[in-house]
């Protein structure tokens, strides 16, 4: 369901879209110019770090959508926000 990056410290990035609930992480970047949210690519990074999606963050994926597992709910350090899945997608994880 996601794609792979080459290890960084020993460890795999992946989208946070891509994950399920449960998976606990920390964002490594946020790569917006892949993404089909509808947005511009430079809009839908500055939401998501307004909404605290930088990196170094600790992340964890605390409930999914009971359709089609969309939206996910987010933990992001202390906030937690519900973001779709095709978003979450553009935040690169490790």
């Amino acid at each position: 369901m996601f794609r792979e990056s080459p290890p960084v410290a020993g460890r795999v990035r992946k989208p946070l879209g891509g994950a399920e609930a449960g998976f606990r992480g920390r964002i490594d970047s946020i790569d917006a110019a892949g993404g089909s949210s509808g947005l511009a690519p430079e809009e839908l990074e500055r939401r998501l770090i307004e909404l605290g999606f930088v990196e170094g963050a600790a992340v964890e994926i605390l409930h999914e959508g009971i359709i089609g597992h969309d939206p996910i709910a987010v933990r992001v350090d202390n906030s937690t926000v519900a973001l779709r899945r095709r978003e979450a997608m553009s935040i690169l994880v490790i």
